[in-house]
């Protein structure tokens, strides 16, 4: 296969309801709600920026203004910090509006993963593109994930997906897929199933990380609606494992699945202990809360 053109775009579906996290989701995006101090986004578009994405397509839906927002220059926010001589802070803030061109598309309908990727098209045109989702964080500054996809992209030209491996038993929750590692090192994928309900053929997820040539693009506009009527993407995905272009799993470790409640607990405590301010306070905290605990069981 040809070596594939330099990923310079990535596409960040966000216009779900955010069901699992009401009430805090009722008239904040999920995609909003914090780590520690920073919003889960913002931490998922450092990724991409670190890795070279240069212009993230932000697919929304209705009520989700305030991403949009954060990415905005404050002046009233940042001229009031200066005169306070909240240098330092200032200087964040206004780092934020300059991280990355955000360019937002509305998706009218609720129609799946799919359809939200498809809806960036116009967008991205003829060339390959990085789709982040913005429940999963992969926590690794020296090599982050999304840049490990892209330079198998590079590569190989073709499709990427990141994997992991999940507990027996635990395979129906996932997209499962099927593969042969080969000459590149990583797994060649032939096929995949959306939450197998039995017989799963590997252990092998894919989690919320994708590289994807400009070939998708026609087998994303024929995909039929499936399971709730929704567009999947793993059945473009599919079909972009049968043709030539083919697709490759690269194994990404330290996610943290924000989507969920205990991964998004998980998570918070995970980036706080990673700041030198807050490391032993935090573990401070954990065995104080261990210990109470075990004196109430």
């Amino acid at each position: 296969m040809a070596a594939a053109t330099k990923v310079r775009k990535a596409v960040i579906p966000a216009a779900g309801l955010g069901t699992r996290f009401l009430p805090a989701t009722k008239a904040t995006p999920k995609e909003m709600l914090p780590i520690v101090d920073v919003p889960t986004i913002q931490l998922v578009i450092e990724e991409a920026v670190r890795a070279g994405i240069s212009e993230v397509v932000l697919i929304q839906g209705r009520q989700k203004s305030s991403i949009e927002d954060h990415f905005d220059h404050a002046y009233e926010l940042e001229h009031t910090l200066r005169e306070r001589g909240k240098t330092e802070l200032a200087d964040a803030m206004a780092a934020i509006s300059s991280m990355v061109r955000l360019i937002s598309v509305r998706q009218k309908q609720p129609l799946g993963l799919g359809h939200a990727v498809l809806c960036a098209r116009e967008v991205v045109g003829d060339e390959p593109f990085a789709v982040l989702l913005g429940d999963d964080l992969i926590d690794n500054d020296e090599d982050p994930g999304i840049a490990q996809l892209i330079r198998v992209h590079e590569q190989t030209g073709a499709g990427v997906v990141a994997i992991m491996e999940v507990p027996e038993g635990q395979e129906h929750m996932y997209g499962i897929v099927a593969g042969e590692v080969d000459a590149t090192g990583h797994m060649r994928i032939h096929d995949m199933v959306e939450k197998p309900k039995s017989n799963p053929p590997s252990r092998w997820s894919i989690i919320g990380r994708y590289v994807l040539p400009p070939q998708i693009w026609p087998m994303l506009a024929a995909t039929k609606p499936g399971a709730g009527g929704e567009i999947q993407l793993t059945d473009a995905l599919k079909e972009l494992a049968k043709s030539r272009t083919g697709i490759y799993g690269v194994v990404v470790e330290n996610r943290h699945d924000a989507g969920d409640k205990l991964g998004y607990l998980r998570a918070n405590l995970a980036y706080a202990l990673k700041r030198p301010e807050l490391r032993d306070a935090v573990l401070d905290l954990c065995r104080e809360m261990l210990a109470a605990a075990e004196r109430t069981r």
